[in-house]
């Protein structure tokens, strides 16, 4: 069975219904019309250049199966070039004012097109109801001249009420922050499609470089504030100065086979994430990036004080994670809460953690995480499958402070986070290094329950010693089993591990332990 995920007035985007984390059962043939358009060995595949208001059928043979999906393409109003505006397309003279005049000037409804070349710009303000599309070899690449990035402050405020609009944040605060490279803002009906590059070109400039002194916060490659409907299919973003995509305070947001990509020593340039959002979907991407993968956030303290929005009902799955710190993480600025999330039929390879959770004391009473699930998650590689810390100690000026570090049951008061119910079904990991699973929680706020079902894991054979979680006198661990610490309700099911020195479990400071299933090799 094929499902359609996204179609547009010149693409479509397919997802094929099978258990395969990522990858198919086989290599399969897309045909149109009778001819081989496509090869692909993955779930999730695309069709783009396709002809406005048009009916096609496309057939899909694998596993010795032929199925046809029928479809219509949407309308347009109308498809320019960025050309026609007088984008030159070099990489040497700057675009900046002829793509902003296309987003600016092209109707309601309309399509501009990025022929192949590389168009040098400083940021662009995207506006309502149109789509981009960037050609196979089209590079959309940012400038290196820091200085001439608009800095926009962390609110406007009307001169006359004082009302204020929110306009940029980072890390989870307010903050002035330098605009970014595709800059969406209280907007809607977006689309960027294509096998085009959007490149932060971070590389070459001065953003990876002496950061922390700049007079305002790194620009992403994408930040979307407070919009909606806004779809991404197809195009690879690279190289960002920081995030690559920060969706924040955004509805409906779906990003569907992409491939974001950074150096693996790029700071900070984490591939995709969304704060505070609602409906979000991520589905057939792939990653390769300098920190987390995805990070799904809410804000620190101050900000969910103000907005009280939780991060809700996001999917994601079909995704391959090649490497990055995380690789789905929820956290760690999570105080305005995340729940409903799922995660399922993800390969991980070659990331620091798995599926990892991060919070800390100070993350405030909103901090509720709950109703998340994760199912059928391949790893290979990966140094910690399992990872879910209350200590987390970095991105805070009181990192350090005893209030962050101390072991002592502390008073419960409006900084307490909560940590709900995780579930984690159906993994298999292979050859990880430091922990099978690595869980730690806060004496006076337990998390609630954790449930492990239907888990292999199997450690290298040549591990190294690593840190599982990033906190305050952090021990290296090497072939450590399930580590849970400060879970009111454990239930280990169906667990098989294969390498690990000493017991599979280690856990301390839980009122109910339930294990069945047990096989060590």
């Amino acid at each position: 069975m094929i499902k359609i995920l996204y179609l547009g007035s010149s693409s479509v985007c397919m997802e094929l219904q099978n258990d395969n984390p990522y990858y198919a059962p086989e290599e399969y043939t897309v045909s149109m019309g009778g001819r081989p358009i496509l090869r692909r060995n993955t779930n999730v595949f695309s069709l783009f250049e396709l002809t406005p208001d048009t009916e096609y059928t496309a057939a899909v043979e694998y596993q010795g199966i032929k199925e046809e999906i029928s479809f219509k393409t949407r309308t347009e109003t109308c498809c320019v070039s960025v050309k026609d505006f007088g984008a030159v397309g070099d990489g040497v003279h700057e675009d900046t004012a002829a793509i902003q005049a296309a987003v600016n000037f092209v109707p309601e409804g309309g399509r501009i097109y990025f022929p192949a070349g590389t168009y040098l710009t400083l940021p662009i303000a995207l506006r309502s109801h149109i789509t981009l599309e960037l050609s196979e070899k089209a590079v959309l690449l940012g400038s290196t001249e820091r200085e001439r990035y608009p800095i926009l402050a962390e609110v406007a405020r009307d001169p006359f009420t004082g009302q204020e609009t929110p306009l940029s944040s980072f890390e989870g605060n307010e903050v002035p922050a330098y605009m970014s490279l595709l800059h969406g803002a209280y907007a809607r009906d977006i689309t960027v499609v294509g096998l085009g590059r959007i490149d932060g070109n971070g590389q070459n400039g001065d953003w990876w470089k002496e950061f922390e002194n700049f007079p305002a916060m790194r620009p992403r490659a994408v930040f979307l504030n407070r919009c909606e409907d806004v779809t991404f299919h197809g195009v690879t973003v690279a190289n960002s100065a920081s995030w690559h995509m920060h969706p924040f305070f955004s509805k409906n947001i779906g990003m569907y086979d992409m491939y974001i990509e950074a150096p693996k020593n790029s700071p900070n340039t984490d591939a995709i994430d969304p704060e505070s959002c609602d409906q979000v979907e991520i589905i057939g991407c792939r990653f390769s990036v300098g920190d987390d993968c995805i990070a799904i956030k809410s804000g620190k303290i101050e900000m969910a004080r103000k907005y009280k929005t939780p991060a809700d009902h996001h999917t994601i799955r079909n995704c391959l994670m090649d490497f990055g710190h995380g690789a789905l993480t929820l956290g760690s600025e999570l105080a305005g809460g995340i729940r409903n999330v799922s995660v399922t039929k993800c390969l991980f390879h070659a990331t620091d953690r798995g599926l990892r959770i991060k919070s800390r004391r100070g993350r405030g009473k909103d901090s509720i995480i709950t109703n998340v699930e994760f199912d059928n998650i391949r790893m290979d590689g990966v140094l910690t499958p399992i990872v879910i810390n209350l200590w987390y100690n970095c991105c805070d000026p009181d990192r350090f402070t005893e209030y962050v570090w101390s072991r002592e049951h502390l008073p419960v008061d409006d900084r307490t986070p909560h940590m709900g119910t995780f579930c984690f079904r159906n993994m298999e990991c292979t050859d990880a290094e430091a922990a099978a699973c690595y869980i730690d929680g806060l004496p006076e706020s337990p998390i609630d329950k954790v449930i492990l079902e239907n888990i292999s894991i199997s450690f290298a054979e040549n591990a190294q010693p690593h840190v599982p979680a990033m906190q305050n006198f952090a021990k290296e661990r090497c072939k450590l089993g399930l580590y849970l610490d400060n879970v009111k309700e454990i239930e280990i099911r169906n667990v098989k591990m294969k390498g690990q020195d000493g017991e599979m479990v280690i856990a301390d400071h839980y009122e109910k332990l339930i294990t069945e299933g047990f096989d060590q090799e």
